[in-house]
């Protein structure tokens, strides 16, 4: 059942997808909701349909039925124009290999999704200041992905995902899939840290992918998924 109280809906979905003449059914039946300000994990084999669900609560992808809901709007009725507004101003995602944009430096990088958004120059110059502080990384600021290590590349992506303009009709969703995977044990608890304290300091929603038991157990909520279902949550 749809409860517009949440700032994620997820109810009933399904994805099948077709492989030549095969049909695989991704999901079945999957239902979830996310409360403003939660932080939630995601856990299961490889398969089970934890990914599938991510893009499907990112606007990245379709259910073949079932329907998602952000901050009160059905995503899954919304036309291609709708969705683009939706990932550009609600939905951003923290990859497991970074995904920096290697010409630019940490600062154009957290700086660019403010520039496509529209930010004046003065504003975007504040949040990015402010985000680079935030994550440690005020003296890198000039320097490009090459000329930093791994956990320096994944804090520019946590601050990028966070660098929403403000005033948001609702705080920013960010969705981090395996955001740990391509990190040594101790830069990768580094990470989860910055990751869960940034996004509640900042106002935003946290939901992460992952195989690791010891990730899944630092969120407030954790879903198992199996064979394209929920089987547990804790």
């Amino acid at each position: 059942m749809l409860n517009d109280d949440y700032l994620i809906s997820v109810d009933n979905v399904s994805r099948i997808y077709r492989v030549g003449e095969v049909s695989v059914e991704a999901l079945r039946g999957v239902s979830l909701d996310v409360t403003e300000g939660e932080a939630i994990a995601i856990m299961g084999p490889s398969g089970s349909g934890k990914t599938t669900l991510l893009n499907l609560i990112g606007a990245l992808d379709r259910p073949t039925s079932g329907s998602v809901r952000i901050d009160g709007m059905d995503i899954t009725k919304m036309d291609e124009k709708d969705l683009t507004a939706v990932r550009r101003d609600k939905i951003s995602f923290v990859f497991q290999f970074f995904n920096l944009l290697p010409v630019l430096s940490a600062y154009e990088n957290v700086e660019l999704p403010l520039l496509i958004g529209g930010i004046e120059e003065n504003a975007r110059k504040e949040r990015v200041d402010h985000l680079l502080e935030l994550v440690g990384l005020t003296e890198r600021a000039e320097h490009r992905p090459d000329e930093l290590s791994g956990g320096e590349q994944q804090r520019v992506a946590i601050a990028r995902a966070l660098a929403k303009p403000k005033g948001q009709a609702s705080s920013v969703i960010v969705l981090a899939d395996e955001p740990t995977g391509d990190l040594d044990t101790r830069t990768g608890e580094e990470i989860m840290q910055v990751l869960r304290e940034l996004t509640h300091t900042e106002g935003g929603t946290l939901i992460v992918v992952t195989h690791d038991p010891e990730v899944g157990q630092q969120m407030e909520k954790l879903y198992t998924m199996r064979d394209g279902t929920i089987v547990n949550v804790s």
